[in-house]
């Protein structure tokens, strides 16, 4: 028999957690469209569970034009009642409202300013992740200083749920830290990456999360 791999706690117990936590968390994203659809989802989660959300993406990449920012930003009115009459998705009319004014600043950033989106968040960790060594769970804090500082940045260009707490987890999911525990199978594997250079003004096409 082969070894049980080891993980991180808060990823025991639920196949769908396992899987996300081996396949993506604390992989370095830099795809900008995918760098949406996380912000996305972790504005869902906030006063409810991950894995909640885990359940329920599928159905939100559905509803939300599988997390194209230039489709979503486009949405008005008619489907905003349509996503709040959806059972599958979380209901809450200042999430879904959020998600359509995120798209919209999204395209704002990636049409005004060098390195689009994609800079625009890594630039808080000098686009290389920061490596952490946590040995405990009770070590991994809930937010921190660069978090801080990004929620200061995201609040004043227009984003909403965008927290320190809620930013934490977003850097944690998309690599921005590496928080697996040292004891955790994919801590060494997790924070190789930097920024790539643009090559023809344009970050490369990575697939879509999950």
């Amino acid at each position: 028999m082969s070894p049980k791999l080891v993980r991180c706690p808060w990823a025991e117990g639920d196949p769908l957690l396992a899987d996300y936590h081996d396949r993506e968390w604390g992989v370095p994203e830099f795809d900008p469209r995918s760098l949406y659809e996380k912000l996305v989802l972790d504005a869902f989660q906030a006063g409810l569970s991950w894995l909640l959300i885990l359940r329920k993406r599928t159905a939100l990449r559905e509803a939300f034009a599988g997390f194209h920012p230039e489709r979503v930003a486009r949405y008005g009115r008619r489907e905003i009642e349509r996503l709040l009459g959806n059972p599958a998705i979380v209901r809450s009319r200042a999430k879904i409202e959020s998600a359509i004014r995120s798209a919209r600043l999204w395209i704002e950033i990636m049409e005004r300013e060098p390195g689009g989106f994609t800079r625009f968040v890594w630039k808080h960790v000098g686009e290389t992740p920061q490596i952490h060594r946590y040995q405990t769970p009770e070590e991994v804090p809930a937010q921190s200083e660069l978090s801080g500082r990004m929620s200061k940045e995201f609040r004043k260009r227009g984003f909403s749920f965008c927290g320190p707490v809620i930013l934490y987890a977003f850097a944690q999911g998309i690599g921005m830290v590496n928080d697996h525990l040292v004891g955790c199978h994919r801590h060494a594997a997790c924070g190789i990456g930097r920024l790539p250079e643009r090559r023809s003004g344009s970050f490369p096409n990575r697939r879509p999360i999950g």
